[in-house]
């Protein structure tokens, strides 16, 4: 009845000096946070102070409805997210079974690979307005590279001389990528789905500071203009959480998904 407790109390064990010194650093950061800016006369709209910021939160929250804008930017980072990735992961699927259209295709997508993804915000708003769309749009474009790149390449490293012996028991292409190239490719695919994540938060933020009018990128453009540097302290801050929770909600996913590989947590 116990065992799985006595098990699980060496990972527990091992993993308590990391979180006590994590917890230690992040003491630290904060206390270096309050003391040094004042200690050097370093005035509060360069660098506002910890309790600046916190209590700026509060203020945000009562005045300038930072939930909605939260939610803004946290709906669209996980719906452009799932949009890049799924287009991310379809045409890299689809190009790693066709070497004649990934011949034919490779040209555009490097051409669009290259090109800076942030240019494209200010063409979406002109196109499409200030509203949603352009932000998301934004997203999609950033999300959608990493995945492309990762599964495409999956692809290419899939064990020929496996196969080739799939081909002499007259497997269908189909059954073939269903049964082999597919679940060969998966580590790949959340790798990139780990950067996607990261990044779409990237997209969502330049979205909404070319032209959005909610969210938090366009709390940050309002902070700035306001000289409120707390408010874009707590801005950055948010967005930086959304990315982490995207990050391990991935990362956590890929450890249900692929529990039968040999990790090591370092």
């Amino acid at each position: 009845m116990f065992r799985p407790l006595r098990q699980a109390m060496p990972q527990w064990t091992n993993a308590m000096p990391e979180l006590g010194i994590i917890i230690a650093v992040g003491i630290v950061f904060v206390a270096a946070w309050q003391i040094l800016p004042p200690l050097l006369d370093v005035p509060k709209y360069i660098i506002p102070t910890f309790t600046d910021c916190f209590f700026e939160f509060f203020r945000m929250v009562r005045y300038e409805e930072l939930g909605r804008h939260f939610m803004s930017t946290l709906v669209t980072s996980i719906v452009g997210f799932l949009m890049g990735s799924a287009l991310g992961a379809a045409f890299g699927y689809l190009l790693g079974l066709s070497k004649l259209w990934e011949r034919v295709l490779s040209p555009y997508i490097l051409a669009l690979q290259i090109a800076p993804k942030v240019a494209f915000a200010p063409l979406f708003i002109m196109w499409f307005g200030y509203n949603v769309l352009p932000k998301l749009l934004v997203t999609v474009l950033i999300v959608f590279f990493p995945i492309l790149v990762n599964v495409l390449q999956s692809m290419k490293t899939v064990d020929r001389d496996l196969i080739n012996l799939a081909r002499v028991y007259n497997m269908s292409r189909l059954t073939i990528f269903r049964k082999i190239e597919f679940p060969s490719s998966m580590p790949s695919l959340f790798a990139g789905l780990r950067i996607g994540a990261t990044l779409a938060v990237i997209g969502v933020t330049v979205g909404e500071l070319v032209g959005g009018n909610t969210g938090l990128g366009f709390l940050i453009t309002y902070g700035e203009g306001q000289a409120n540097t707390a408010m874009v302290f707590n801005a950055i801050g948010l967005l930086t959480l959304i990315g982490i929770v995207l990050y391990f909600a991935v990362a956590g996913f890929e450890k249900r998904v692929l529990h039968y590989l040999d990790r090591e947590d370092h």
